[in-house]
């Protein structure tokens, strides 16, 4: 009898290590997979393919997994560095407010956010976020309307722009720190990189730009805690508003840039009656 229950222990410890055999060598074919797909879409291969699965981990995956949030942190110092470099030297006229808003049309949330999806980056993100998919799908079909950047219209998922950063900084600690090899696949994977001639003004400051031009003054009415909505008032006449309840910075900036709309719109008949009647 207790020879029969040996037998059985030695079988089940057998299937058992054959289970975690096999499971092994399934997680290594997925990381060797996310290495080729990685190199073809970057043109680096990874020297460390555990760093790589890092970089496309996101905290929800697993408890106690070792996720991108680190490396993103120091991608996210990269960019922002590589980018004012390459424009300090390439826009020598160019003022620093407009060298920071230059960078940051180049560097945001929503500019990496396209970056990811351009390149079906999102696609290899190990995560547990149940929802994420729908907001992806939400990105992409607002973008449309926006081929190169909304100014903030837009409210693009973090996470998915969190994998371009921590793609980032994976490659330069990869790269054993090489500032030029990862700043030309950084370069590659930016394009179409926003110009001087191509990057909009923010709706809240041309809203604030055209009044000041008029010599109208703006009122806020913000009731986004209790209604997620914003609304504009120039000179005590209501103006514009928006709706949106998930971010206050997004119904903010809609509300300005439906505001700015109206006050044009108001300016083009007037000029327009003035002319009749010239």
């Amino acid at each position: 009898m207790e020879e029969v229950e040996e037998e059985k222990e030695e079988l089940f410890l057998s299937l058992q290590d054959k289970l975690l055999l096999e499971d092994h060598k399934e997680q290594e074919h997925d990381v060797n997979s996310r290495v080729e797909a990685i190199k073809e879409i970057t043109g680096y291969e990874f020297h460390d393919p555990i760093l790589l699965q890092q970089a496309l981990t996101h905290h929800s995956y697993e408890e106690g997994c070792s996720s991108y949030e680190r490396l993103a942190y120091f991608g996210d110092a990269f960019l922002n560095f590589s980018i004012a470099k390459e424009h300090y030297f390439l826009y020598p006229d160019l003022n620093p407010g407009k060298l920071t808003r230059l960078r940051a049309a180049n560097a945001d949330t929503e500019k990496l956010a396209r970056v990811a999806l351009k390149h079906q980056l999102h696609k290899f993100l190990r995560h547990n976020k149940p929802l994420l998919a729908e907001k992806i799908k939400e990105f992409t079909d607002a973008i449309m309307e926006h081929p190169l950047h909304s100014s903030g219209l837009i409210d693009a998922p973090k996470v998915v722009a969190d994998i371009v950063e921590s793609l980032v900084g994976a490659i330069y600690i990869d790269s054993n720190s090489s500032m030029d090899t990862t700043w030309k696949i950084v370069k590659k994977l930016l394009e179409p990189i926003i110009t001087p001639e191509t990057v909009h003004m923010h709706p809240v400051t041309k809203l604030h730009e055209i009044c000041h031009k008029n010599g109208f003054k703006v009122k806020i009415r913000d009731s986004w805690k209790e209604a997620g909505e914003i609304e504009f008032f120039v000179d005590e006449e209501f103006i514009g508003r928006a709706k949106y309840s998930t971010k206050r910075v997004i119904a903010y900036t809609r509300a300005a840039q439906n505001a700015y709309n109206q006050i044009v719109e108001q300016l083009e008949n007037t000029v327009q009656n003035d002319n009749i009647f010239d």
